[in-house]
């Protein structure tokens, strides 16, 4: 049997690369013959892993991360009926099962046989389901049949492998956000946040036909890296007001959608910038017109212990809902459905129609980098780090 390693959340501010049991075809010590065992060829961290690491979740000590996970098919149950060893899959950061009322409506995130504790399942994350992380060399994934997306190509999909792993999770979720927002051909956008997912949800706003898109960020790496393929950029260390800085743009203080890829640890716009959970919904309240859609995919939590407010502990923010109201805006919350969209999008990065990878700076590290890249990333790197476990990135490169 083959060794394993995955990354592990060990305390505020750190993770280590452990070696950790290799992957069965099991959960809870019950059998999962509709389940696989992917050998990782690329898994990636995400913004959503930093909010653990930096003991904001009540994640327990040990957890082994990440739910970005593409890989090959070494080991399958005998359910599996669609797939076959060798083939090169992206799994959605979903775990879902296919036959609840939820799923069979589309709404995989919120999966209702996966997690005992709550609706919806993911891979390597606190109150998921406690399946494991794919941080690592080798993971097993559930309802594979469901679930995974198969690449048509082996050889086409490695030429574009940088890009396709983007599928599991950001770019998805990036297009869901301006998707429920209301983004189409013509539109203007305004994105908080130039992290991963807000450079993801930007790109998909150019590829769905959005006339301007606009991101605001604090940090300037980033806002470079928005600009690089073609975003308006708005420093948000400067304190004025945001409608202005919007009309400096659009010559209008509004515009037609608005998508937060920030989440709950969002901080005021100022040079200082203390932590304000509400501050981005409020002010995307502010700027989307009358009867625009405002997308939430930046992750909010039921419980932030981390939190120095008291109410924000438990998940109660200052959210000026009267104003959204009064402004008849639509609002779509909580985990993309990524089966909704990864094989469109799949085809578009396929057929050269869009190249996420850039726009998220994908960069890639081996696995025994991983606690590095968490620190470089929390430090506000313009990149997405990508963990090559086995070197099979290199090799491709």
């Amino acid at each position: 049997m083959s060794g394993n390693r995955g990354v592990a959340y060990i305390g505020k501010g750190k993770v280590e690369v452990r070696n950790i049991d290799y992957p069965k075809l099991e959960h809870n010590g019950r059998k999962l013959e509709h389940a696989v065992i992917l050998k990782l060829v690329a898994t990636n961290i995400c913004g959503s892993d930093q909010h653990m690491v930096r003991g904001r979740t009540t994640a327990p000590l040990g957890m082994i991360l990440g739910h970005e996970i593409t890989g090959e098919i070494i080991e399958k149950g005998s359910d599996v009926e669609f797939f076959n060893l060798g083939d090169l899959v992206s799994a959605p950061f979903n775990v879902a099962c296919g036959r609840c009322r939820n799923c069979k409506e589309g709404k995989t995130g919120v999966c209702l046989n996966v997690n005992p504790g709550r609706p919806g399942g993911a891979y390597g994350y606190v109150d998921m389901g406690g399946w494991i992380g794919g941080q690592a060399d080798y993971v097993m994934c559930p309802y594979a049949d469901f679930n995974l997306l198969k690449f048509p190509d082996k050889d086409k999909a490695m030429a574009k492998v940088r890009d396709l792993t983007l599928l599991s999770d950001i770019f998805p979720t990036g297009y869901h956000g301006a998707v429920t927002a209301g983004v189409t051909t013509g539109s203007t956008v305004y994105v908080a946040g130039a992290g991963p997912v807000g450079l993801a949800c930007a790109e998909a706003c150019r590829l769905l036909g959005a006339a301007v898109v606009i991101v605001g960020d604090m940090i300037p790496e980033r806002l470079k890296q928005a600009k690089s393929f073609g975003c308006e950029t708005i420093d948000l260390r400067q304190k004025a007001e945001l409608g202005d800085r919007i009309a400096e743009i659009l010559g209008v203080p509004e515009v037609d959608s608005a998508v937060d890829c920030v989440g709950f640890e969002a901080k005021a716009h100022g040079e200082k910038g203390d932590e304000a959970p509400a501050t981005v919904l409020n002010g995307l309240m502010e700027v989307t017109r009358a009867g625009g859609g405002i997308g939430i995919p930046g992750l909010y939590v039921t419980d932030d212990p981390g939190s120095t407010d008291e109410k924000a502990q438990k998940g109660v923010l200052g959210i000026r809902i009267g104003l959204g109201w009064a402004r008849s805006h639509s609002f779509a919350t909580g985990q993309c459905p990524v089966l909704r969209y990864n094989r469109q999008l799949m085809m578009a990065i396929l057929h050269e129609r869009t190249h996420p990878a850039k726009a998220v700076n994908v960069t890639v590290i081996p696995l025994e980098e991983a606690p590095q890249g968490y620190k470089d990333f929390d430090k506000g790197a313009a990149k997405k780090f990508v963990l090559d476990p086995h070197g099979i990135l290199k090799k491709a490169a």
